[in-house]
């Protein structure tokens, strides 16, 4: 059964131009689900600017203007539900330089493919509190890496616990955002991630469909089972098209997340969720660059590897958006990122181009490493705010200075 959130959405009225792709000029506000401006979703908290997954960052996301704040849930050995992008921690914290922790070494497959590290279900949660987080990328995050070995990993009620601590501080409602990340992996192994999450948020009060939280994940069959634990609405995450959900995999189950953006896959999505988390480049598809015409993609901005900044936009949308909302569901694309290595060639190393030419879409929400820049686009374009004004806050970057208002358009 269908159930929406009262907390989302909006679009704008702004035409933006990206390259060979300009956005229609009669789309409007109404063009959003609800009608209500988009979410900032601090993607695991404001990840561009602190080691991803920490209390540091979610808090610096909230004060850089998130509506909700993004832990990914793995577990524990003694089952205690905590926040890293991945169960192998070996590149998000210090444990490769514990000495005590050097023969918990070992390779797992997980979703079919092969690691070798460190993994939370190995460690109980006193274990794991005495590692430190670090940057998963600091060739291109320096200033983030900057804070590594500062913070622990923190609890899904930690964050919890922030969520509430903010909102009262703001005077603004701060959502969470969990995801259960490989849900049938943990099953596997008897962790499973389902009910532990429902009775964390049954013990928060926050299982009603109009409490301030959002479900996601990239599996369907663990979507269904929280449909019948929780009445929290539900996001269906969608990676690349050729790819599918592990789930399907194990069953056999031929569709392709490229399968699953059809209007009709996306009416059936809608019995058991309320929203899809599409990779954005199913809402705007992009190509390598062959400039030198040798069937291969060049390295064109010359950086010495290929990646998003040697690509160039289609110049038409999919019409993911407008199939989504026919079918009731609200739109959450991810992920958002400043850095020129993530933007394709169009936006010209402008990434307000990009949220501008997403949120002119009528997307309901958006997942961002840098709140600060989707809250400035957010308002200026959803709500037509031209001149906000600006407090210095966190290494001179510019903070919104709401006032304490939870409407970001009033």
């Amino acid at each position: 059964m269908l159930r929406l959130s009262r907390l989302i959405v909006l679009a704008s009225a702004v035409v933006a131009l990206v390259g060979a792709y300009k956005v229609d000029a009669q789309r409007s506000l109404a063009d959003t689900l609800t009608g209500k401006p988009p979410i900032v979703i601090g993607h695991r908290g404001a990840s561009g600017y602190r080691p991803e997954h920490t209390l540091a960052a979610y808090e610096l996301a909230i004060a850089m203007g998130a509506d909700y704040i993004e832990p990914d849930l793995v577990s524990t050995k003694d089952g205690v539900l905590i926040a890293r992008h991945e169960n192998d921690i070996t590149g998000t914290t210090d444990v490769s330089d514990r000495p005590e922790f050097a023969k918990r070494k070992t390779t797992k497959t997980i979703d079919g493919i092969e690691y070798t590290g460190w993994f939370t279900e190995d460690f109980t949660l006193a274990e794991i509190k005495t590692l430190r987080a670090k940057e998963r990328i600091p060739e291109l995050r320096l200033g983030s890496a900057q804070f590594d070995g500062l913070y622990e990993v923190p609890t899904l009620q930690e964050v919890i616990d922030l969520a509430k601590r903010k909102s009262i501080e703001t005077g603004r409602v701060i959502g969470i955002y969990p995801e259960t990340k490989h849900p049938t992996y943990f099953d596997s192994i008897d962790l499973s991630l389902e009910e532990p999450l429902a009775k964390v948020l049954r013990q928060n009060n926050l299982d009603d469909a109009d409490d301030p939280v959002f479900i996601q994940s990239f599996e369907t069959a663990n979507l269904k089972q929280l449909n019948k634990l929780v009445d929290v609405p539900l996001v269906q995450l969608f990676d690349e098209a050729d790819a599918k959900p592990y789930d399907f995999v194990v069953s056999g189950d031929s569709r392709t997340y490229g399968d699953l953006t059809s209007p009709e896959e996306l009416e059936k999505i809608a019995e058991y969720a309320d929203g899809i988390g599409p990779f954005k480049r199913l809402i705007i598809p992009s190509e390598s660059v062959d400039e030198n015409g040798d069937g291969k993609p060049d390295d064109v901005n010359g950086d010495g590897q290929l990646s998003e900044a040697d690509r160039r936009l289609a110049t038409e949308p999919t019409s993911l958006v407008d199939d989504a909302h026919a079918a009731g569901l609200l739109v959450h694309p991810y992920t958002f990122r400043n850095e020129s290595f993530f933007l394709a060639i169009d936006y010209d190393n402008n990434p307000e181009a990009e949220y501008e030419q997403f949120f002119h879409l009528g997307v309901d929400g958006l997942f961002s490493d840098n709140p600060d820049t989707a809250f400035v686009v957010r308002n200026r374009v959803a709500c037509g705010m031209q001149n906000p004004k600006y407090s210095q806050q966190s290494r001179n970057r510019r903070v919104w200075n709401s006032g304490g208002t939870g409407n970001p358009c009033r």
